[in-house]
């Protein structure tokens, strides 16, 4: 037993031997493939048949990297006889048939490269791995054409000539192709419902203003023949993304009756026609709304706000509007209010006449009466209430109660301490200390204001921050700074020749301060406010010229740019200021908006 115990001890030590010379003579494929991303092809090569030996055949992987190692040694008749015993070996397996092409490509043989490559589409397996693995193979070698042949035959081998759209589309997309890009798209969507808005976000990333042509072409004659909803959609979004809103209403009307819908996507596209100033498209989205939907529809009441808002902005965003025009706007909003009623549906309504009231029809007392009573309506939102606040206390300033001004703003902030409503109320009310002269003060919260989450109000107090260090550590008193910080506050009442008269005094008084670019700022404000767009321009022009060190200059080309943009119809003018204010005042606030706003004029796609 123990002579039995001892050979099969001695056995296994033999056996142990065995198999581990067996593994000392398997090469390592970490070595092989180090080889050959180093180029030593010749080693790569002996490792790589001994690894296929060694592994029999069972993985294509090695003999791949066999073969390319024939290839970029140039052993052409050697790589030949390895293919074709390979195919001898496994002859419905495609991509040797690929490698073989590639072989006959390398030595000029670009018809029999050719015919190999058609071979290999031919011994595809007809199972969906199969084609995209192929598919993939002649994509990967910018073969794009194989690669569409081989896509269709699975079409044809599945019997669906959608199963492959979108690689389809890819591909087309890829050899620039655009009708055929599209009309794979188009398969992609009416096979795959689930996949339209990544359509869209292809389509909107790779055509041009000229191309929606071809696809709105596409989808008119699919629609002729095909009602499917989902075209509707994309030949609606097609018009948005020229920006013919009046279009797209009409896609949308059609939609919004076929599936019955409250009116979501015609409320979303009001809201981008009126973004994108197109108030008659806006206007009337709103009205199908107000008048196909009723009073109970959720979007009704937003839709005649918006509506009316739309028709506010129409009036006063052009160069002259009448008495007349802001009276017909005004009855609209009052008739409205008096048939639905002042409350929690109607509270914007009332804000918004207020601030028409205000600010275009000059009466202060009317538009301090509609907020005052709206703030003690019950059941309001707290949102809301704090909004009527903030605007009534700009309307008190306006009036000159200063007193009643900053209560309304206090309270905003004290409630909405770290929220946006309260920032804005902070703001105003440190603006309102600095009106009346308490610069340290008005200066600490500005500072604390420059982090805010808006960067509206940040930019603002940043600037007047700035604005306040600059001029008093300099030689401008405080009672200069005084005086144009009243005139700012006279400005903001609309009392003009009164802000006029003391800019003036501040001139004579204090012939010597460094207020001088900032008079020329205001003055220019004031005349942008009474739209005097030429005076305006003008004087900004004159502050970016003559004092282009100073901190008013990035400010004035900027307002100077949106004038030429926006209301004196000179957009070149308006792109070569943008490329200035990002380019020499790259730090300013301005530069960035500045940089999106002439790429839009230069012609670029700006998300």
């Amino acid at each position: 037993m123990k002579l039995h115990l001892l050979r099969i001890a001695a056995l296994l030590i033999v056996l142990s031997g065995f198999a581990g010379a067996l593994g000392a003579q398997t090469p390592n494929p970490q070595l092989a493939n180090q080889y050959f991303q180093n180029g030593e092809y010749q080693k790569a090569a002996e490792l790589y048949l001994q690894l296929m030996e060694a592994d029999r055949g069972l993985s294509d992987y090695y003999f791949d990297q066999y073969f390319n190692c024939l290839l970029n040694l140039e052993q052409y008749d050697e790589g030949e006889k390895a293919v074709k015993k390979q195919i001898k070996k496994s002859p419905n397996n495609p991509k040797l048939y690929v490698l073989y092409g590639n072989l006959y490509e390398r030595i000029g043989k670009p018809d029999d490269a050719t015919a190999q490559y058609e071979t290999a589409i031919a011994k595809m397996a007809p199972d969906y791995a199969s084609v995209r693995s192929l598919a993939k193979v002649f994509t990967d070698n910018a073969k794009f054409d194989l690669a569409i042949k081989t896509y269709e035959r699975g079409g044809d081998i599945f019997k669906d000539p959608r199963r492959f759209a979108y690689d389809l589309a890819e591909l087309y997309r890829r050899k620039g192709n655009t009708p055929k890009m599209i009309e794979y798209y188009l398969l992609t969507v009416d096979a795959e419902p689930a996949r339209l808005l990544t359509v869209q976000t292809q389509l909107a990333r790779y055509l041009n203003d000229a191309e929606y042509a071809e696809l709105q072409a596409q989808l008119y004659t699919r629609l002729q023949v095909q009602d499917n909803p989902d075209f509707i959609e994309l030949l609606a979004w097609s018009f948005v993304q020229r920006k013919d809103f009046k279009n797209a209403l009409r896609q949308y009307k059609a939609l919004d009756k076929r599936l019955g819908e409250p009116g979501q996507r015609i409320y979303k596209l009001a809201g981008d026609a009126a973004n994108a100033r197109d108030y008659d498209a806006a206007i009337a989205a709103y009205e199908y709304i107000i008048q196909e939907k009723g009073a109970q529809n959720p979007f009704f009441f937003d839709a005649k706000r918006e509506a009316m808002n739309c028709r506010r902005r129409k009036i006063t965003e052009g160069f002259d509007y009448t008495v007349e025009e802001l009276r017909t706007l005004e009855a609209e909003y009052e008739s409205f209010l008096t048939q639905y009623e002042r409350g929690r549906n109607t509270a914007h309504i009332v804000i918004q006449l207020a601030d028409l009231e205000a600010y275009y029809i000059n009466d202060l007392p009317k538009a301090v009466k509609l907020l005052s009573e709206l703030v003690e309506l019950p059941g309001l939102n707290r949102s809301v209430v704090a909004r009527a606040k903030i605007n009534l206390a700009d309307f008190y300033l306006m009036s000159g109660e200063i007193w009643e001004s900053t209560l309304l703003y206090s309270q905003v902030d004290k409630e909405f301490r770290e929220e946006m409503l309260g920032q804005e109320a902070r703001f105003k009310n440190a603006k309102l200390s600095y009106f009346n002269g308490d610069f340290e003060w008005s200066q600490a919260q500005f500072n604390v204001l420059k982090a805010s989450t808006s960067k509206l109000i940040s930019n603002d107090a940043l600037d007047l921050s700035v604005f306040i260090m600059d001029n008093l550590n300099t030689d401008t008193t405080t009672d200069a700074m005084a005086i144009y910080a009243a005139a700012e506050m006279l400005v903001y009442q609309n009392r003009f020749p009164e802000a006029f008269a003391l800019l003036d005094s501040l001139r004579t008084t204090f012939p010597e301060n460094t207020l001088q670019d900032d008079i020329l700022y205001l003055q220019a404000q004031v005349y942008e406010k009474k739209r005097d767009y030429p005076k305006a321009a003008e004087l900004y022009r004159i502050v970016a010229e003559k004092y282009p060190e100073d901190i008013r200059a990035d400010n004035a080309l900027y307002a100077l740019a949106m004038l030429l943009e926006e209301k004196l119809n000179e957009p070149e003018k308006a792109k070569e200021l943008y490329e200035k204010i990002f380019l020499d005042f790259s730090g300013s606030v301005f530069a960035v908006d500045a940089r999106k706003r002439f790429r839009i004029l230069r012609g670029d796609k700006v998300q």
